[in-house]
């Protein structure tokens, strides 16, 4: 996500498991900027936690949820992982994250605010045995600031973390707003190593996320304002890349997307959030700064090429 828009609402249920085939998967609680993890037989979803009292000021997000299924329909809610604040040179603001494991140990890249030390948007790195947490800082500093990078003259352009990891085990992280970005990252994850690069990506925004499949790597992004996807392919992690066009529309009654791409037991599925959550009790409907997550199946053509995301509301709920 980025400076334009994010919110949250309404109390989590512990560990309760609840069917949620349907679109938005959850409507108790706003969710957004999703990232998946697979890990063995389940799937981890975790989310920005929406809780801004309207849709007419800005986003109010403190904190992570996550969420795990077995089936890609029934999931069991963890309630919150960490809060921003938990990084102790962070501000707050719970932004975009990116979740990977290795060799038993669970990392959590994500963006905070960081006190007035280093002003602006920053990314963190935090750890732990379980993939529901709880999650400590794994190093007491930001992994990356905002006086480390100066594409642009705005805050927020080192937000979005989306770690990517080789076969050989060299592990990249993708981040930016306005101006793609990728560093590699060290053996242990806790540092950089290596230069920051740009990458050369049409009417970038933000949200980058890269998965492979067979010999092609895809890039797919927040693309333009309002914000719909858009993805490129290469046959290398460090391109060029070949712009493929838009993946995803606008997300109904949200100006950002934020998409997460995973394959679970044969399946390739798009995760991603819009606003969609109608009025209920009196309190004011989802929108820009109040989003929920959803999932529709992701296709291939023949060729490689990604088959457009068609937004339902019905989901996975048809068994697709």
């Amino acid at each position: 996500m980025n400076n334009k828009l994010t919110a949250f609402a309404l109390p989590l249920l512990l560990s309760s498991t609840m069917a949620a085939a349907q679109n938005p998967l959850f409507t108790d609680v706003f969710t957004a900027d999703p990232a998946a993890l697979v890990h063995k037989d389940t799937v981890y979803l975790y989310t920005g936690h929406d809780e801004a009292p309207n849709n007419d000021v800005f986003f109010e997000m403190h904190d992570w949820l996550a969420f795990s299924s077995t089936d890609m329909v029934n999931w069991k809610k963890h309630g919150p992982i960490m809060k921003a604040t938990d990084f102790k040179w962070a501000k707050g603001e719970a932004w975009a994250s990116h979740m990977i494991e290795r060799d038993g140990t669970f990392y959590f890249f994500t963006t905070v605010r960081h006190d007035d030390t280093k002003p602006g948007f920053a990314i963190g790195v935090a750890t732990s045995k379980s993939p529901t947490g709880p999650f400590k800082d794994a190093i007491g500093h930001a992994l990356v600031t905002d006086d480390m990078t100066k594409h642009t003259p705005n805050d927020w352009d080192d937000i979005d973390p989306a770690i990517y990891v080789e076969e050989n085990g060299d592990t990249y992280m993708f981040f930016g707003n306005l101006v793609p970005k990728y560093v590699k990252l060290s053996d242990d994850l806790l540092s950089l190593d290596g230069e920051i690069k740009t990458i050369d990506l049409p009417n970038f925004t933000e949200a980058l996320w890269v998965h492979k499949k067979e010999e092609y790597y895809y890039v797919s992004y927040a693309c333009e304002f309002p914000e719909k996807i858009c993805y490129a392919m290469s046959k290398s992690i460090h391109g060029p890349w070949q712009y493929q066009g838009i993946l995803n529309e606008i997300a109904g009654n949200s100006e950002t997307n934020h998409q997460s791409i995973i394959e679970f037991k044969g399946k390739s599925y798009f995760i991603y959030h819009t606003g969609a959550v109608p009025p209920k009790d009196g309190k004011p409907s989802g929108g820009r700064f109040r989003r929920s997550v959803a999932i529709e199946p992701l296709l291939y053509n023949d060729d490689g090429t990604l088959q457009r995301i068609i937004m339902t509301t019905e989901g996975l709920s048809k068994g697709k």
